[in-house]
């Protein structure tokens, strides 16, 4: 389950019986133990938590949630605590692990939230609620993330309160949104520039300058030309004309970057150390 929707149920009044989150991890270099977000509020609000699902079915509880979990909850579970999910996309389209990413990767315009019934297969419970969201067009993953999870609490809330009637099973064509792969996120300059667009948009998205590794973070697709000199052709691709960057099919414009080994800073600040020479480029 993600931060809200635990507090907004309990801010609701609900009996949260027990939270199933991950098994604390280590987190950046240090040594120490570090809870998941989710167990740090359910044990600040004096929830118990645990991070074997199979503890669910000893207390009794009337109803799960689920949310982000990210695994397959069997039948012998399910036998016995029905459960509801909120997925983050417009099923049957998008399935799977990483529906936010995977819509914006395909320039899908629209997505929303699902309150669906958790059955054994991937996402392919009836759906008793859902609302359409509007991708915006240089939105990233994490934004659009954040706005997913709002919607998705006041729908689940909503949900709740009016009673979990007559799910309308998913119709269509279904898609499936397989985990975001690390070569995934490598740029190819080559490639479209809206595609590129797209890819910094998941985040992650990297190249190299110079031998070393060049996050981007955020960027804009420009004109072929810069606004000062409309004559002027279109950098080859991944070649640096400033911060504008050519690529197969247009431009993209730096905007955040982060070089290795440093943290993430504006493209600007990033030039004005780096000198880029004429004819340098981004990638191998």
């Amino acid at each position: 389950m993600a931060v809200a929707p635990l507090g907004a149920l309990i801010d609701a009044g609900y009996d949260i019986a027990l939270v199933v989150s991950r098994a604390d991890a280590r987190r950046g270099r240090g040594t120490a133990l570090t809870p998941s977000p989710v167990k740090a509020e359910a044990l600040d609000r004096g929830v118990p938590v645990t991070d074997t699902i199979d503890d669910v079915v000893e207390v009794g509880a009337e109803l799960g949630v689920v949310v982000a979990y990210g695994r397959i909850i069997r039948p012998p579970v399910l036998d016995r605590v029905p459960m509801v999910n909120l997925h983050f996309s417009l099923l049957p389209r998008w399935r799977g692990a990483a529906p936010v990413e995977r819509a914006i990767l395909a320039g899908d315009e629209r997505t929303g939230v699902c309150l669906m019934a958790v059955e054994e297969g991937l996402d392919t419970g009836a759906v008793y609620r859902r609302v359409e969201l509007e991708i915006g067009p240089d939105e990233t993953a994490d934004e659009l993330r954040v706005r997913l999870v709002e919607a998705g609490t006041h729908l689940l809330i909503e949900g709740l309160q009016a009673g979990l009637v007559d799910p309308d099973p998913q119709m269509g064509d279904a898609t499936y949104a397989e985990k975001i792969q690390p070569q995934e996120l490598e740029l190819d300059w080559s490639q479209p520039a809206e595609m590129l667009h797209r890819v910094i948009r998941v985040g992650g998205a990297w190249t190299t300058f110079r031998g070393r590794r060049l996050k981007i973070w955020r960027a804009t697709v420009a004109s072929a030309a810069p606004a000062s000199d409309a004559s002027a052709s279109a950098p080859a691709p991944g070649e640096l004309d400033g911060l504008r960057v050519g690529t197969g099919d247009g431009v993209v414009e730096l905007a955040e970057v982060q070089p290795e080994g440093r943290g993430r800073q504006a493209a600007t600040a990033w030039r004005n150390g780096a000198q880029p020479h004429p004819g340098d480029r981004l990638g191998s």
